[in-house]
């Protein structure tokens, strides 16, 4: 896919995000709706879209590059945690949760699966679905130690039990074993799946529009943690991949999904969890805003 082609793609996201930011201004959407629509991608749409990103012919050497990008994601996701802390320990307890959390944790489910979809299709989304297992073992565990300082055993059931995780699984079981879907189940798993792209760009531009715009861009450390998550986190990835001469395509699947903005759930765990969720929630907002710009930049440096 050309460069152009790319950079037409992630508008087209961004058109999207648009459209949801617009019905939630009319009043279309509201925050029941918002929560159904969420509730319907999580357990629904993303999990078939990734079962389906699964439903492809064996290839051993498939199975030997998931493997590594399982171990990248392992080794990007531990070694953040410990980045994370240089970036931010200057800052009070507060935002320093909030900041190492972006840091740490990127918004593949929402934004990393359609990007990675547009640009390379089904397998994309079959790699982005390896790399993303760490992120939704962690999140629930390290994550939520951030703001509490303690580990929450409900949570650790709850990243086993993620509908995600377990789509994973049972798309590996398929993979493995080349099992076929019968057509009529295939089809209808691949058209519900489908909607996970538009669905998330909707959701995330309803929760734009709830912002007040005013107090926004108040916040100067905001845009330092934006330019950390953003620019600093994927051209590291990159420097130490390019060192370890990783393969140039599971290089890109790694720096494009580390080039996603601060995941949804910041602003979730943060309200959960005693954290700053205002804080979070501003993250979220300018860090997707933000990133309209920086990943065509990213794409196109790659």
């Amino acid at each position: 896919m050309g460069n152009s082609q790319l950079i037409n793609q992630v508008m087209v996201l961004f058109i999207i995000m648009v459209v949801g930011f617009y019905a939630k201004k009319r009043g279309f959407l509201n925050n029941v709706v918002d929560k159904g629509l969420s509730e319907l991608l999580i357990n629904i749409t993303l999990p078939l879209m990734i079962i389906t990103s699964f439903n492809i012919k064996y290839e051993a050497e498939m199975v030997s590059n998931a493997q590594k990008i399982l171990l990248y994601s392992f080794f990007i996701h531990t070694s953040l945690i410990l980045i994370s802390k240089m970036f931010f320990f200057k800052f009070q307890r507060s935002k320093q949760q909030v900041f190492r959390f972006i840091t740490i944790f990127c918004n593949v489910g929402f934004m990393g699966y359609p990007v990675l979809e547009s640009i390379y299709g089904g397998m994309g989304v079959f790699y982005a679905a390896i790399f993303n297992i760490p992120f939704n073992l962690l999140v629930w565990t390290i994550g939520v130690t951030l703001f509490t300082g303690e580990r929450d055993l409900k949570s650790m059931r709850k990243a086993i039990a993620n509908p995600a995780l377990i789509a994973v699984i049972i798309g590996v079981i398929l993979f493995v074993f080349s099992i076929r879907l019968p057509l009529p189940i295939e089809t209808s798993f691949k058209l519900v799946g489908a909607t996970t792209t538009p669905i998330s760009m909707i959701i995330i531009g309803s929760m734009l529009a709830e912002l007040q715009l005013k107090n926004i861009f108040s916040d100067l450390s905001i845009y330092y943690a934006t330019v950390v998550r953003l620019l600093i986190v994927p051209m590291i990835i990159y420097v130490v991949l390019k060192f370890f001469k990783v393969d140039e395509f599971l290089l890109n699947i790694c720096v494009i999904l580390q080039a996603m903005p601060a995941a949804v759930t910041t602003a979730i765990i943060a309200e959960k969890y005693g954290g700053d969720a205002l804080l979070a929630s501003q993250c979220v907002f300018i860090t997707t805003i933000i990133s309209v710009i920086t990943i065509p930049i990213v794409i196109l440096f790659l």
